[in-house]
């Protein structure tokens, strides 16, 4: 029978993946590495945005996920809105020493509203529907919500040299909950609350470090961010 405990716990991990995901380390703190830009085509309504993520489940070596993401932006003329379709591409890999990953592809909508409120309170709201492409899986969809609020510091603006406070909290929630061979997602997907210092480091450039806590329906798990912004 000992023998026999090494084949069936193997047995029980493919048949049960998400328990053994749950028993990822929620202490340990993570790490994401993050590249932001966005460009306008000179004076046109028309723009590209993306970002470009390093997220480990550690410090650095233990990949959580990779991602690749850009899209086309329209801003109409005399408005605060700006409009996104893009695409990402994401791999995700295995809590732990396994190397296993996995492939999705993602389309996404995007509408992001910028306004401020009084001299110093810099608020954006964005809301993007995301169609996901994933291996053994029926396509899902995903509504999301951030709320993020930049408050600079030694200035009334964002201008070179100056320290601001960022601070986001986004929703996540579920379109289908069927997602195929009889298995179902929760409605509340995750949630992630961020504080950061950033400073900026010339007009167009801005350097982040904050703390984001991100909340799922199985776990909770702290992570150290480090992102870079970068008008183009």
């Amino acid at each position: 029978m000992p023998r026999l405990l090494p084949i069936l716990t193997f047995c029980f991990a493919l048949l049960h993946p998400h328990l053994v995901q749950s028993q990822l380390n929620e202490q340990q703190t993570g790490a994401w590495y993050m590249y932001f830009f966005n460009a306008t085509f000179k004076e046109s309504c028309w723009g590209i945005q993306g970002d470009i993520q390093h997220r480990n489940w550690n410090l650095g070596g233990d990949l959580e996920q990779l991602l690749l993401r850009g899209g086309l932006t329209f801003k109409p003329k005399n408005a605060q809105i700006k409009f996104t379709l893009g695409y990402g591409n994401i791999q995700t890999g295995a809590y732990g020493p396994s190397k296993t990953t996995s492939i999705e592809s993602r389309i996404y909508q995007e509408a992001l509203f910028p306004n401020k409120i009084g001299n110093r309170f810099l608020l954006t709201h964005r809301f993007r529907l995301e169609q996901r492409i994933l291996t053994d899986q029926n396509l899902r969809t995903r509504f999301r919500y951030n709320l993020f609020l930049n408050i600079p510091l030694n200035n009334a603006e964002l201008v070179q040299k100056t320290i601001y406070l960022a601070l986001y909290n986004e929703l996540f929630v579920n379109g289908q909950r069927n997602i195929g061979n009889g298995r179902q997602v929760e409605l509340f997907d995750r949630n992630r609350t961020y504080t950061a210092l950033g400073y900026v480091l010339k007009s167009k450039l801005r350097i982040q470090l904050g703390v984001m806590r991100q909340l799922t329906d199985n776990w909770g798990k702290t992570q150290l961010q480090l992102s870079l912004h970068h008008r183009i």
